[in-house]
């Protein structure tokens, strides 16, 4: 686990800690110091702490003009024993929305397990952004992962699953993956609609 290393290849066009609208600006990170722990496995130093014990985060890309953030985790989403999504609503999303933030694709990829409770802060976040038009997806989501989310109800909130699963978003840059994912809920309403 220590060398899952957060995606580095946009650090040329965006880094949290440099962003003063950042809920992580001025972080600082040792490169060889390795503190923080998933399942007992220690993780690379990059991941970002927001509250959780069990999952950790790294902002990717935040576009204020474009309204959207980029957020990749790691980790097990744990919403039954430490309410992970209150800190992620409440740590960083509440912030962001300050900023006019209402588009968010969360990389779902390198989380390992998701326990659910009850989908009241997911609900909340649907409704604040849903204001604007905004919208939330989770990317890449393992089917165990997946499953837990559909059971908690989560989908009626965010995006998941399907052709949600299938994207190397590694390839685009980060307005291009804002457009397939815009593109993608297009083609999702449609298939829904016929």
């Amino acid at each position: 686990m220590h060398d899952i290393e957060p995606y580095y290849k946009w650090r040329d066009r965006y880094v949290a800690s440099d962003d003063s609208n950042s809920p992580f600006h001025g972080r600082s990170y040792d490169e060889f110091m390795f503190k923080k722990k998933v399942y007992n496995y220690f993780i690379h130093p990059q991941w970002d702490e927001f509250g959780s014990s069990t999952l950790y985060m790294k902002m990717l890309f935040v576009d204020y003009d474009e309204h959207f953030a980029i957020i990749e985790l790691i980790g097990e989403w744990n919403d039954t024993l430490h309410n992970d999504v209150m800190y992620l609503k409440r740590e960083i999303v509440d912030h962001l929305s300050l900023h006019d933030i209402d588009k968010y694709v969360l990389i779902c990829e390198n989380v390992l397990n998701f326990h659910g409770s009850d989908n009241c802060y997911y609900e909340e976040w649907f409704e604040d952004i849903n204001e604007t038009s905004g919208w939330i997806c989770f990317l890449n989501t393992h089917q165990h992962v997946e499953q837990e989310m559909a059971d908690t109800r989560i989908h009626h909130y965010a995006n998941i699953g399907g052709n949600f699963n299938d994207v190397n978003w590694r390839m685009y840059k980060p307005k291009q993956l804002i457009q397939i994912m815009e593109g993608l809920m297009d083609s999702s309403v449609k298939q829904l609609l016929y």
